[in-house]
């Protein structure tokens, strides 16, 4: 993983946290560091994944960043939609 890799996924990762917070309606359960923190791990994953799949993974690519925030959309979107709850019975 290149820099340009590391520093695309921290950008993507916290852009899509602060997108999701302001996308959830209403009052949102999860901290803002929650879902900063998920987008940012979730864009890195996403880096992981795209260099699996075969993408070159040299410097800033589109594909690297499209898969970025892909995962990390949906790593915000599971901890807005579980944080906060309690299933206990």
């Amino acid at each position: 993983m290149t820099v340009a890799t590391l520093v695309s996924a921290v950008v993507v990762g916290l852009a899509v946290g602060v997108l999701g917070r302001l996308a959830v309606p209403g009052r949102p359960t999860a901290p803002l560091w929650l879902t900063l923190v998920v987008g940012v791990v979730a864009a890195l994953a996403g880096s992981v994944v795209a260099r699996l799949a075969g993408a070159n993974g040299q410097g800033f690519r589109l594909v690297d960043v499209v898969v970025q925030a892909g995962v990390a959309g949906l790593g915000v979107v599971l901890v807005a939609a579980t944080a906060g709850r309690s299933d206990s019975a």
